[in-house]
């Protein structure tokens, strides 16, 4: 793994207990809107955190706002125990955004070197390029490269300042299956070196394989937090599968805890609250055969957890 220098002036992560980010009841209102509420969250560095939640459930603005691009109308927002501007001002936060602030007519690496002369002190740029894999293309015109490619390069941006904690918001759209598994081995890297990665994603297969924690946002609000595992066991009930002919959809269906029934051939599959009675029943009382049990995963849990409900309320596993 290379090893990189931080800028001149610029304190080492805290070590001392210090969190990489800190929300405190913040609240963020437009007119009559409600985009944050009262959300308090705490990142300790190191950590890969991925926050996910629907449209309009508020990703975006608490991100805005801890980058400083957006002001709070209550609550605070401390990086490494400094204000945001106060961060980014010393190079501890860098951002990969979804879209905007490439010019087409650049190539990559002149691009990359634009880039890093706005800074006093940057990683060398062959090694970001090499970093974010786009060695190979440095002397493409950026109108000429894909959407992945693209958002490759502004991976490449970001880590020239070498920061503490890196924003990532869809940071894989347009990438194809290798370039995004590419980038997140890259990602994994940088955060076993120490730094700090908060990202959203609507690719719920990469939270679950790449985040240490997933924290769930609805309406404005905290909804659960916790690890892959700990958020899929939130979301109550289990499938259960099993091959049983001529199914009596209608008798399994009136088991006790089970939710639903679906019938596909001679596959039967039920969803319950109380997935051993049910293998039991369909072992002791059926003429059922390969039974299995399987928790429910990200994205039922993701769906259940930020359906829309009345009152929200937060669900830790931690």
């Amino acid at each position: 793994m290379t090893t990189t220098t931080h800028p001149a002036g610029r304190p080492a992560p805290a070590g001392n207990g210090t969190p990489a980010v800190e929300l405190t009841r913040l609240t963020k209102t437009f007119g009559p809107v409600t985009a944050v509420s009262d959300l308090s969250l705490r990142i300790e560095p190191g950590e890969v955190v991925a926050f996910l939640g629907p449209n309009g459930a508020g990703k975006t603005t608490t991100i805005d706002m801890v980058l400083g691009l957006a002001r709070p109308t209550s609550g605070t927002v401390r990086v490494y125990g400094q204000s945001p501007a106060d961060a980014i001002a010393l190079g501890r936060i860098a951002a990969v955004m979804q879209t905007g602030g490439l010019l087409k007519d650049l190539t990559v690496a002149e691009t990359v070197r634009m880039t890093a002369s706005f800074f006093g002190q940057t990683r060398p740029v062959e090694e970001v390029l090499e970093r974010a894999g786009i060695t190979e293309i440095a002397d493409r015109m950026v109108g000429k490269c894909s959407g992945g490619q693209q958002q490759r390069l502004r991976f490449a941006m970001a880590l020239l300042p070498d920061p503490d904690l890196m924003i990532l918001d869809e940071p894989t759209t347009g990438m194809d299956v290798e370039g995004r598994r590419d980038f997140w081995n890259a990602i994994r890297q940088d955060a076993r070196g120490g730094r700090t990665i908060l990202f959203a994603t609507h690719y719920l297969e990469e939270a679950d394989a790449y985040a240490d924690r997933i924290v769930l946002v609805r309406q404005g609000r905290i909804v659960a937090d916790g690890t892959s595992a700990e958020i899929k066991n939130l979301a109550a009930g289990r499938l259960v599968r099993a091959t049983l002919p001529g199914a009596d959809q209608v008798g399994l269906a009136a088991l006790p805890g089970v939710d639903s029934v679906e019938v596909r051939g001679d596959t039967v599959l039920l969803h319950a609250s109380d997935s051993d009675a049910v293998a039991r029943h369909l072992l002791t009382q059926t003429g059922a055969r390969d039974v299995e049990i399987t928790s429910r995963n990200l994205e039922d849990a993701f769906i259940a957890l930020t359906a829309d409900h009345d009152q929200p309320t937060e669900r830790s596993a931690r």
